[in-house]
């Protein structure tokens, strides 16, 4: 039998980008403005919007359209000079303006409205920067045949032809009713053309709402596939972080605030707290289930503040003892057993709270 013994040498595969992106990489895609994003989403929110103004704002501008055009009448038959016609444009203008500035202007904040949603606020200038690698033609090339570039090609195409075979058939259908339009009034004529519009708009947008949401999973697929790292990448990362003196200070120091609030929230279960008063606080605690009391927070200065405040906030009893106070503090551990040693003081301090609360 012949053995055929093949050697694969692995690093041809450590560079392979398998893994999933760290919350650091996402950070830095984000600074250099590559989020996810889906301009259909965009597109759903102005198109809505649209068909709101139609909804309720049509009548106003009918009234405004009708205005206007009896305005223009009122030079019919005249003899207009230059400032005649300067006036009547200015005057169509305002009109104009008044009618559709504040679509405009709430198309804008709704545009607007929509990015914030998908990527929240960012301001970045890293895209703006100067990147003479983008005027490589063959990598423009490749951007344009890529299958990023196939798949929003393929995208446009079938929302274009699905919009328009709904807008064409259901046209299709309203024909007759169309048709008939030219034997009633101007005003009824466009407030039926408005309500097709309005119906077709609606049936378009239940389209394009199920068109943006498969775009915005495609968008988070191809975010998370762009932002993937190889395993060497990933331990790159963690020597970097790791041997950042800031870092490390930061993460101590969030380790430790973590470390007090879970501190503070067992000091309500105490049963006193002993104080040297103003720099140290120990709080203990004891039941008759216990054999022996148990340190559940310490803290000099600051946090010594914050045990006895929340202990005021629980009506916990607090002993003023600087030796005993001294010796809890630098011998005793949070969570453990207070050291045989003080079990007569701290006997004294519990049988002198049992009084208080009247249970001696």
């Amino acid at each position: 039998m012949i053995k055929i013994y093949i050697e694969i040498n692995l690093q041809l595969f450590a560079g392979e980008k398998t893994e999933k992106a760290t919350p650091r990489r996402k950070r830095e895609a984000r600074r250099k403005g590559q989020v996810i994003r889906s301009n259909e989403i965009v597109t759903v929110l102005l198109l809505t919007f649209i068909l709101l103004v139609l909804k309720f704002w049509l009548p106003y501008l009918l009234q405004e359209f009708r205005n206007l055009f009896v305005y223009v009448l009122t030079y019919a038959g005249r003899e207009l000079t230059l400032i005649d016609v300067v006036m009547l444009l200015i005057e169509s203008l305002l009109i104009l303006v008044k009618m559709l500035a504040p679509i405009l202007l709430i198309a804008l904040v709704m545009g607007y409205t929509a990015n914030v949603v998908q990527i929240g606020f960012l301001v970045t200038a890293e895209p703006l920067k100067m990147d003479f690698t983008r005027l490589n033609p063959v990598k423009g090339l490749q951007r344009i045949f890529s299958k990023r570039a196939l798949a929003e090609l393929v995208k446009t195409v079938f929302k274009t032809c699905l919009v328009g075979f709904i807008a064409f058939y259901f046209l299709f259908q309203q024909l007759p009713r169309l048709s008939t339009l030219m034997y009633f009034p101007v005003e009824f004529s466009l407030q039926t053309i408005g309500e097709i519009t309005f119906t077709a708009g609606w049936r378009i947008l239940i389209v394009l709402a199920f068109i943006a949401a498969a775009d915005y999973g495609y968008q988070v697929y191809e975010y998370e596939k762009s932002l993937k790292m190889s395993k060497e990448e990933i331990k790159e990362e963690l020597k970097t972080e790791e041997g950042d003196p800031h870092l490390r200070a930061e993460r101590k120091a969030r380790q430790r605030q973590m470390a007090s609030q879970r501190m503070l929230q067992e000091v309500p279960t105490a049963t006193v707290v002993i104080t040297n008063p103003t720099h140290l606080a120990i709080a203990l605690k004891y039941s008759e289930k216990m054999e022996v009391p148990v340190v559940v927070a310490k803290g000099r200065d600051f946090l010594a503040e914050k045990i006895k405040e929340v202990a005021r906030e629980h009506d916990l009893v607090i002993v003023e003892d600087r030796n005993l106070a001294r010796l809890l503090f630098y011998q005793a551990e949070i969570g453990m057993p207070i050291p045989v040693e003080l079990y007569k003081a701290v006997a004294e301090v519990l049988a002198y709270v049992y009084r208080l609360k009247g249970k001696f």
